[in-house]
């Protein structure tokens, strides 16, 4: 490892790191606009230039790999003013506006001004003005304020794998724009806000809204997608201004997904603020909790335990599962279901419903087949990491199902189940790349799971796992892409169904059958609704959705914003989602409206806080204390022998933008998709 003098402090650094690294790392701030950890190296602001001992001039720290016996000064005065310099150059054309720009308070150029440039300006010329450029319902440009560092092209072409922006003309007439002026066609567009370090990008929705001084800043976790990414929540007094991510190398680096970002909108949308009660004339009517809670436990009385079920949607929190958990217990119904979906899987064995190799493990992955999932719109900030191993490794990536564009080559093995059996079987091409991996992955994804036949196929992806080594000591090759944020801390806590139980499907069946008396939907609303017209639907959550419509009672919950609670991403790590804001008007904490029923049926829950609650989840599943931690599981084979349909292995969503209540309440989510939409329709001939 190169050794190298940095001010006088010796310091080593590892082999192919940077100057700039080597700085940073003898602990000196080097100013850069350009440059950016995970993207490539342009070199083009100049900003970080250091002077090197026998060099002509100043050099770009930035492009200048690490040797040894380099004698470094970052500190000069030729480094004083050839950054000063820099800084002059930059704004030279750099409209004054930032009384009213959106950047204001977290712009680098603004930070580095005042750091390293001068005071004044000797340039005199008339500035430069550069027309807006239209890059969709999410992305505000004014790039009159551009300096042309690229990261924003860099990160289309790199991370997202889409090669919409980039930069045309020459010299004093370059300017970065999206071809044919259309929306950036990738979930993860709204990363380039967080990039632009002069405020050229900036957030359309969130325009002129706040300051960043005004806000309240809450850490938390996204549920959109069961990835869990690591995010801020904005807020002032009790609105939900912005969402921004959180670094966490282990999950999202620092990236997250348009639908994280911006469907909080939704959140002012279609609010459930108080209980409603069906009427006699067939409408829903505003009503007192005490009120819905009686008609609830009246009808319970009439309801044997075997005629009465519970479903929990893809968003709920551990705390409120365990809390039903327990009341169903009470009531003697064993009919519960976290798998509203249908997904065939059971919680007998951990590791056959986990990410086993971690988000992280991509990295280490040398083969990797997709089966049933389209992790580019499941979980997008998964996808780029994939991307990234094939880019910095060239992995071979096989994929069942059909044709999609996941931003990087795949050998699209067609979609006919029968392709899983030849693989199982050593038969198929693809046979060969597995072979000759060291630590082979397979990502199975919902499409599969939700099919009938889904243990027969699980069946064969046990034999794939047997037959090429992809779980061995040190490493677990299998992987479950779940979509649900929900669905590992459900799966984990046993909330499914007990002895003789109904399943979420089944339940429904029944229901529609009228075998099913009554129903309590836990934020359950991705479900065939008109399965349940001739039940009683008590519905509990946040959004006035499909589960509301069809609801006779409705008992207002919180959103993920709104509450305290634990959630388990598709590794089954533990993470926490906090309060940012309060739920609106008599809406209420899931874990307390399920707490207060309890009492009012006379079977209360034997805690009475929040605390108490964790606290009691954490004695019967010890795993779930270790925030952060991920708790890995033994391997058992898993599927069964039998019957496989003929019918294709599809992606269990086809659909990014409105996939849970809050994004279909999203004007903004709304807009977007239909921004797409017309983005891939052809051209009219002129």
């Amino acid at each position: 490892m190169p050794k190298l003098t940095v001010n006088s402090i010796e310091v080593e650094v590892e082999q192919g790191a940077s100057v700039l690294q080597a700085c940073e790392e003898a602990g000196f701030e080097i100013p850069r606009f350009c440059y950016h950890e995970r993207l490539s190296i342009a070199g083009n602001c100049r900003m970080c230039l250091v002077d090197m001992e026998r060099a002509p001039k100043p050099i770009a720290s930035c492009a200048m790999p690490a040797s040894d016996g380099m004698v470094i000064d970052t500190q000069s005065e030729r480094v004083k003013k050839a950054r000063e310099g820099v800084m002059e150059f930059l704004l030279l054309n750099h409209p004054l506006d930032c009384p009213i720009c959106d950047q204001g308070g977290e712009c680098d150029l603004q930070d580095q001004a005042m750091g390293y440039g001068l005071d004044g300006s000797r340039y005199k010329e008339t500035k430069r003005a550069v027309e807006e450029k239209q890059m969709g319902p999410l992305i505000k440009t004014i790039m009159t304020r551009c300096i042309h560092c690229t990261r924003c092209v860099r990160f289309a072409t790199e991370v997202a794998g889409v090669p919409d922006l980039g930069a045309i003309g020459r010299g004093e007439q370059v300017e970065i724009t999206t071809y044919l002026e259309k929306t950036i066609a990738s979930e993860l567009s709204a990363n380039v806000i967080d990039l632009c370090p002069v405020g050229a990008l900036t957030s359309k929705p969130y325009a002129f809204i706040s300051r960043p001084w005004e806000l309240s800043k809450t850490e938390s976790v996204d549920v959109m997608d069961a990835q869990g990414s690591n995010i801020r929540i904005d807020s002032r007094g009790n609105q939900v201004l912005r969402i921004m991510p959180r670094l966490n190398e282990e999950v999202n680096e620092e990236w997250i997904t348009d639908k994280a970002r911006f469907a909080i909108d939704g959140l002012k949308n279609q609010r459930l603020d108080r209980p409603y009660v069906r009427g006699t004339n067939g409408k829903l009517e505003p009503s007192s909790w005490d009120n819905a809670f009686k008609i609830i436990a009246k009808q319970l009385k009439k309801v044997k335990p075997d005629n009465f079920g519970v479903i929990a949607g893809d968003q709920i929190d551990a705390e409120t599962m365990f809390a039903m958990k327990l009341l169903m217990e009470k009531i003697g119904s064993p009919h519960m279901d976290c798998r509203q979906d249908g997904a065939n899987i059971e919680g007998s064995a951990r590791a056959g419903y986990l990410f086993n190799s971690s988000i992280a493990g991509i990295d280490d992955a040398d083969a990797l087949l997709i089966i049933g999932s389209n992790p580019r719109i499941e979980a997008p900030v998964l996808n780029a990491r994939i991307r990234k191993r094939y880019l910095n490794a060239g992995i071979p990536v096989g994929y069942i199902g059909p044709t999609v564009d996941l931003t990087y080559p795949t050998n699209f093995l067609g979609s006919d189940p029968s392709v899983l059996q030849a693989i199982a079987e050593k038969k198929h091409p693809f046979c060969k790349f597995f072979k000759s991996a060291k630590n082979p992955m397979i990502i199975v994804g919902n499409g599969l799971l939700i099919r009938d036949d889904a243990k027969a196929l699980l069946n064969y992806i046990s034999t794939i796992i047997k037959n090429f080594e992809v779980i061995y000591k040190g490493w677990n090759g299998f992987n479950v892409l779940h979509t649900a944020a929900s669905r590992v801390a459900g799966l984990d806590i046993s909330f499914l169904p007990g002895k003789n139980g109904k399943s979420a499907k089944k339940m429904l069946k029944d229901a529609s059958a009228g075998k099913m008396q009554m129903i309590w939907l836990l934020g359950a609303d991705e479900i065939d609704t008109a399965k349940l017209k001739n039940t009683f639907v008590v519905y509990q959550g946040h959004h006035g959705d499909a589960g509301a419509h069809i609801a006779d009672i409705i008992l207002p919950g919180a959103a993920y914003t709104e509450k305290n609670g634990i959630y388990l991403n598709f590794e089954g790590r533990v993470q926490e989602v906090r309060r940012a804001t309060f739920p609106p008007g008599e809406a209420k904490d899931d874990w307390s409206i399920i707490r207060a029923f309890s009492g009012f049926i006379g079977h209360p829950l034997s805690f009475d806080s929040h605390d108490a609650c964790r606290q009691m989840l954490f004695t019967n599943h010890p795993h779930f204390a270790e925030i952060g931690q991920l708790h890995k599981s033994r391997w058992r084979r898993i599927g069964k022998p039998g019957k496989v349909f003929n019918s294709p292995i599809l992606p269990a969503l086809t659909e990014f933008y409105m996939t849970c209540p809050m994004s279909r309440a999203s004007q903004t989510m709304a807009d977007t998709r239909t921004s797409r939409e017309n983005n891939s329709k052809p051209m009219a001939a002129e």
